[in-house]
């Protein structure tokens, strides 16, 4: 060590968030190569952005042991099967991580087996506001894994003097994961304000000596006013004294954004959003002085490294190779699960696709919400809510989006095997029930429908869906027929925030009867949506007990292989009301064109490839 005052130096942070248990660079529902996938792809970016800083850290986000086949896999195999090290551990072990962050999917499979697999790993696991048990104050909350680590690094500076650096990290998480994963947690899992706790924390690491604080905050950016118990608090975080960075997540966005202005700060400090499923790296650079004894953060610039992109007309590329020692060691996890995934389980009568589940009914969907209503009926048999009109709502998980051109149900007709319940249905949701009034049921639907934007009569190609409504809130019911009426403006935005009065849904009926607003109707769902999630559950709704939860995904199998061949519906439960000379623009897989029959009576024509590999139509309405 040298005792002369250093020269300025650089920190560099890398930072992964959301991969959900993709270490291959292989599509296990679609059974093929993947290049947009893979923290096989993202380590080869890892070494490299390594090799050029003297001074990294590598930091994971969360999300990281859930989501794909392949984690589904090693959380269902028997004791006898089932590795002594999760593959994405082992992996992350490799590729020698610092420190993780606990998503809210980190407990998707229980307590045990997160705490079993986290014994394994060589980097501490930190959550700060996930907890046991609420104490008086965040500090004297029960931990389930420690609230915020300091990695000690040795910093060369410009001099090339080394000199010790600590950097603090604290560990945050949408406090709803509680509530989310009741079903499996029960009161094991309780969760605190996202800001309350980093208020506590904060300010004790740098007590502990921190030179540098970074929040690892798997929430969205979210609102910069902060209010109590945000899900997306990251831009009310990035506002917090003695915040220096931040690494984002959860809502599988990226930041910054590529092609607008340079912009790489929240309330002025370096933040990344690195996508999901390993598609970029996030690259944080801190520039460091010395001042009063002590490291400080004079400046900043962040930066994303994707492991693939698009060519003019669409095609994907990969631009980051495979690590080797990342593929080696997960190649018996990847044989094991892509022969789990290929297990029949029954088979269909007709092809099950999603191109046009943000537009028009879907059969897709409805095989969903069948599932669902089947399962409750039998949980309810008997019991005091077996006379009533069972519905059942279903929301697209697959549909384009932030997952681009390739995020598509597209299944033939035939044998239906575990990948495809898996891509139907991708989430670790219980079935669950809800006791509901006709009149929340049209309140449902006009949450539902905000995802349309409003069109004037006789426009001319303009937009129909808004891109920041999410399709996992684009709820449709089974047994409820209505009309739509885009004419009129939507309830609420895509946050859920209420600007209009709800008068969109038309003409709802059930049985061929209008809904009075008093009526009585029990609603099969699932377990993220029955817990409040995305703002639909009514004031007077009351949660019906089904007995032991049973997985969303388990019931859609068990209905597939109860009623094979699964055979097509008929008469479409909802239209648009027909609006003459108007026409609308709307985006989805190129393979759609095989399947324009299913998108009758609306009239599409292809228009051009976008340049995120999208086909545009344009819809007659």
């Amino acid at each position: 060590m040298n005792s002369r005052a250093p020269s300025p130096a650089r920190l560099r942070i890398l930072a992964t968030s959301d991969l959900h248990a993709h270490l291959r660079s292989w599509d296990y529902l679609k059974n093929r190569p993947n290049p947009a996938v893979g923290l096989a792809r993202t380590a080869s970016l890892i070494a490299k952005a390594r090799a050029e800083v003297g001074c990294c850290v590598l930091v994971d986000n969360g999300d990281f042991m859930q989501g794909s086949p392949l984690g589904e896999e090693e959380a269902l195999a028997s004791p006898a099967a089932a590795r002594a090290l999760h593959p994405m551990i082992a992996a992350m072990n490799l590729l020698r991580y610092d420190v993780a962050n606990l998503g809210n999917h980190e407990f998707s499979h229980g307590l045990d087996f997160l705490m079993n697999h986290l014994a394994r790993a060589q980097f501490p696991a930190i959550s700060a506001n996930l907890v046991r048990r609420l104490g008086a104050s965040p500090l004297q909350d029960e931990r389930l894994v420690p609230p915020s680590v300091i990695v000690t690094r040795e910093l060369a500076d410009q001099d090339g003097q080394i000199h010790p650096l600590r950097v603090g990290f604290v560990g945050l998480a949408p406090p709803q994961t509680a509530v989310w994963e009741r079903a499996k947690l029960g009161a094991q899992l309780q969760g605190r304000d996202i800001l309350e706790s980093a208020i506590a924390y904060v300010p004790r690491l740098r007590a502990q000596g921190a030179d540098v604080v970074v929040a690892l905050s798997h929430s969205g950016i979210g609102a910069e006013m902060a209010a109590q118990g945000m899900e997306n608090a990251s831009a009310a975080l990035a506002a917090l004294d003695g915040i220096d960075a931040l690494v984002t997540g959860h809502t599988h966005q990226t930041f910054p954004v590529s092609g607008k202005a340079a912009c790489s700060l929240l309330s002025g400090k370096p933040a990344v959003m690195p996508g999901f499923y390993g598609s970029h790296l996030g690259v944080i650079d801190l520039d460091l002085i010395w001042v009063a004894g002590r490291w400080q953060v004079k400046g900043g610039q962040s930066a994303l490294q994707p492991i693939s992109r698009r060519s003019a007309g669409g095609a994907l590329r990969s631009v980051a190779p495979n690590a080797p020692d990342i593929v080696q060691a997960s190649a018996p996890a990847h044989r094991a699960t892509r022969a789990w995934a290929n297990k029949p389980v029954g088979s269909s009568a007709h092809a099950l696709h999603s191109y046009f589940a943000m537009i028009a009914p879907s059969s897709t969907l409805r095989l969903i919400a069948r599932a669902q209503a089947a399962h409750v009926a039998q949980a309810l048999s008997g019991g005091p809510y077996a006379h009533l009109p069972i519905l059942s709502a279903a929301a697209p998980f697959h549909a384009g989006g932030r997952g681009g051109p390739d995020n598509f149900v597209d299944i033939p007709a035939g044998l239906l095997t575990l990948r495809h319940v898996y891509d139907l249905y991708p989430h670790p949701n219980a079935v669950a029930a809800l006791l509901v009034t006709g009149a929340e049921l049209r309140l449902w639907l006009e949450r539902s429908f905000g995802q349309f934007l409003q069109i004037a009569p006789q426009a001319e190609d303009v937009p129909l869906l808004n891109p920041d409504f999410p399709s996992f809130n684009f709820d449709t019911i089974e047994g409820l027929t209505w009309a739509v009426d885009l004419s009129a403006p939507p309830w609420v935005d895509a946050k859920g925030v209420v600007y209009q009065s709800p008068r969109r849904i038309l003409n709802l009926s059930c049985s061929g009867q209008p809904l009075a607003p008093d009526q009585p109707f029990v609603l099969a769902t699932n377990s993220y949506r029955a817990s409040g999630s995305g703002g639909f559950v009514g004031p007077t709704s009351k949660a019906l007990l089904l007995g032991p939860p049973r997985g969303s995904r388990e019931a859609l199998a068990a209905y597939i292989a109860q009623n094979a061949p699964v055979a097509a519906e008929a008469p479409p439960p909802w239209h648009f009301m027909p609006m003459p000379n108007t026409t609308v623009v709307f985006d989805t897989a190129p393979r759609a064109e095989s399947h324009l029959p299913s998108l009758t009576p609306l009239r599409a024509t292809p228009l051009s490839i976008t340049p995120q590999g999208f086909r545009r139509f344009r819809l007659h309405l």
